[in-house]
């Protein structure tokens, strides 16, 4: 399960009605508290609370985005460390432990260098680095930067359907000792307006696994964002489910922004 990306899901179905309707600069604060269990291939009920904060920028070509998380997590075995929104280095340990604190700080830049036309979807090329800021010593993190590359396709069918699809190859940052190895991201979906407030999405989302031997994350994902203002300005609530045994068995997150 990657949390980390669970904490943007929110915004997928924001952008699908902003990136038609609004072509002057947008910035919008957000933040997207959520809450995951499940035992992500390890031999522990590993709880999870990512509360993430964010602010973005964007226009017509350009999607800028600063998130910034406080992550708080019990269960998690001694020497097992999180990254990049799942659990590394395993251990067959029973003992656990628990720990709050600064989750990795994430920065990621879109550019849409075709915004698509007919049955021909806008492409846009995507990088994102995930600086190391997690503490080590709690397991919060590795304290090494990843860096991730990818490619996304955004179609629109009519007025109300927006489907979506990204792939993309992440660098791990293997701290010493730690195995881990790059791994392709995924996932794939569809925004549905079905009035001028209500925009609900649904999600299929995975990725391989850093650390060889186990399975990768893979998640379906419904969300509900439910729009204040014309502008974007709203709630968003959604639900996750895991499908494998590196993923939590479920999350929930409820989250709002504000745009201007």
């Amino acid at each position: 399960m990657r949390f980390r990306s669970l904490a943007e899901m929110g915004v997928l179905s924001l952008w699908a009605t902003m990136g038609v309707a609004y072509a002057a600069p947008r910035f919008t604060v957000g933040n997207v508290p959520s809450y995951y269990q499940g035992s992500f291939g390890t031999a522990s009920h590993i709880s999870i609370f990512y509360d993430a904060s964010y602010l973005q920028f964007r226009n017509r070509s350009w999607r800028l985005k600063l998130m910034v998380p406080y992550l708080s997590v019990s269960g998690l075995p001694r020497g097992a460390q999180l990254t990049g929104g799942g659990v590394a280095r395993r251990t067959g340990t029973t003992q656990t432990r628990s720990a709050s604190g600064l989750g990795d700080i994430w920065l990621s830049a879109h550019y849409t260098v075709y915004q698509g036309s007919g049955l021909l979807p806008a492409v846009v090329p995507y990088t994102k680095v995930k600086f190391g800021t997690a503490s080590v010593t709690n397991g919060l993190g590795t304290g090494r930067n990843d860096y991730e590359v990818g490619m996304g396709l955004d179609e629109i069918i009519g007025t109300r359907i927006f489907p979506f699809a990204h792939l993309g190859y992440r660098f791990v940052g293997n701290p010493v000792g730690g195995n881990l190895r790059n791994i392709w991201t995924y996932d794939v979906g569809s925004s549905f307006i079905a009035t001028s407030r209500n925009i609900f999405t649904a999600m299929f989302s995975g990725s391989g696994s850093e650390q060889p031997g186990y399975a990768g994350p893979a998640d379906v994902i419904l969300a509900w964002n439910y729009n204040v203002t014309r502008a974007g300005s709203g709630f968003q609530l959604y639900a996750d489910k895991g499908l494998s045994n590196g993923s939590a068995n479920y999350g929930v997150g409820l989250g709002a922004q504000v745009v201007f």
